[in-house]
């Protein structure tokens, strides 16, 4: 998968394990009706670890989540600036406001 593109998947631990670990990513979680309520990034590597945080019963769970939107970037910088750019446009429901 080439670094910008974006993927959705269902929020849940099948999908999930199916989703790129080879690079940072930033991702919003999406309720059913595909609005943003939570941003956030992962290192490689620990893609799948931080997107399983978010299901219910996990150390972060985010209520209402029904899918995942991730965009891989070449570093976890980049990956840091989209989120900001991502949280001051969509004002997700569940991240802390003015990050």
């Amino acid at each position: 998968m080439a670094a910008n593109k974006k993927r959705t998947a269902k929020l849940d631990s099948e999908s999930i394990d199916a989703l790129p670990n080879d690079k940072p990513v930033v991702y919003e979680v999406l309720n059913s009706e595909d609005k943003n309520i939570y941003t956030g990034i992962a290192k490689r590597g620990n893609v799948r670890d931080r997107l399983k945080d978010h299901l219910p019963g996990g150390q972060a769970p985010v209520p209402g989540g029904a899918k995942v939107q991730i965009e891989q970037k070449d570093s976890i910088d980049q990956a840091r600036d989209t989120e900001t750019r991502i949280i001051k446009r969509t004002k997700p429901r569940y991240n802390k406001q003015g990050k």
